[in-house]
């Protein structure tokens, strides 16, 4: 179960090359449910997604999530059966601590458990647009979260920011305010 918030960012939290980072493209065979293949740096992976049937009260996304590892040449032979051009971002994972300092109230299981932001910074047509998300362990840590200064507002029920959407997007004018919030990076 993948259990997830989507955030927009006021600022950097610190600078970029201080944090681990990914070279990330993906794009998808099918959006419903979605079929994703990614490449990230070197490993490649094929993902199933569906929404969950248990959906958290606040619009955190939950996604029921299968993940198998792809060769190179499965990933290119995929590739080529895409029928939009590849999302391309730059991830830049950084340490939040844990759910107990960041999730106040959570339950002693989760207390312990690391939370990270995944900071993605797309490029090509989506360049300008910047999000966060936010993985958790469970539905009532994510609902017990408390953003750090840096993250903004919560746009996890906005379904424009689907990547299944953002991969099917020639024109990115439906994004303008999201753009206009996103730092320059």
């Amino acid at each position: 179960m993948e259990i997830e918030k989507k955030l927009l960012i006021k600022y950097m939290p610190g600078d970029p090359d201080s944090f681990e980072k990914r070279e990330i493209e993906q794009g998808y065979l099918c959006t419903s449910p979605t079929l994703r293949i990614r490449k990230s740096n070197d490993d490649y992976i094929l993902t199933y997604k569906k929404k969950s049937d248990k959906a958290a009260k606040d619009g955190t996304i939950c996604n029921t999530e299968i993940e198998a590892e792809l060769d190179e040449a499965s990933y290119l032979h995929l590739r080529e059966k895409l029928d939009t051009p590849p999302l391309s971002k730059t991830r830049y994972l950084i340490p939040l601590g844990t759910c107990g300092e960041n999730c106040p109230g959570v339950n002693e299981e989760d207390a312990d458990k690391k939370l990270k932001a995944e900071l993605d910074v797309f490029h090509g047509h989506l360049e300008g647009l910047v999000y966060t998300e936010v993985e958790f362990p469970s539905v009532d840590a994510a609902e017990r979260f408390v953003k750090p200064d840096w993250i903004g507002e919560d746009v996890s029920a906005d379904r424009r920011l689907r990547n299944s959407h953002l991969a099917e997007l020639t024109d990115v004018s439906s994004l303008a305010d999201l753009i206009a919030k996103s730092p320059k990076l």
